[in-house]
């Protein structure tokens, strides 16, 4: 078995792992996928992530960083998910959650919610 097989099954064992822990249903987040990410605050804490429903070859999730969020179109980029999954695999187990969840981590804190809002796009 190669190591993308066992990655993606890894991958997908931790993600539903944390649907069940929140009692929601799983949707995966393929690694061609895209998600927006706000490549400008990278680095910052917490960490910040609201999954609205996929549209064409996008996940829905919508990933920032710091205290901050903004509004302006340019805010977020499109990126691969396999790029979030390679630098933030502290991330990797949340992004299975489906639309309308929310996360914010920071060190070993961890929160996450349900916020049908996102769900009206």
């Amino acid at each position: 078995m190669n190591n993308e097989i066992v990655s993606a099954a890894r991958i997908e064992q931790e993600q539903r792992e944390v649907c069940r822990r929140y009692s929601a249903a799983y949707l995966p987040s393929p690694e061609q996928s895209k998600l927006g990410f706000a490549l400008s605050t990278k680095g910052r804490l917490p960490i910040n992530g609201l999954r609205h429903p996929p549209q064409g070859d996008t996940n829905g999730w919508y990933l920032w960083c710091g205290e901050e969020y903004s509004e302006s179109p340019d805010f977020f980029q499109p990126l691969h998910t396999s790029h979030v999954y390679e630098e933030f695999p502290d991330l990797t187990k949340l992004l299975g959650l489906p639309p309308g969840y929310r996360f914010l981590v920071a060190g070993e804190y961890l929160d996450v919610w349900y916020d049908p809002s996102l769900l009206k796009v």
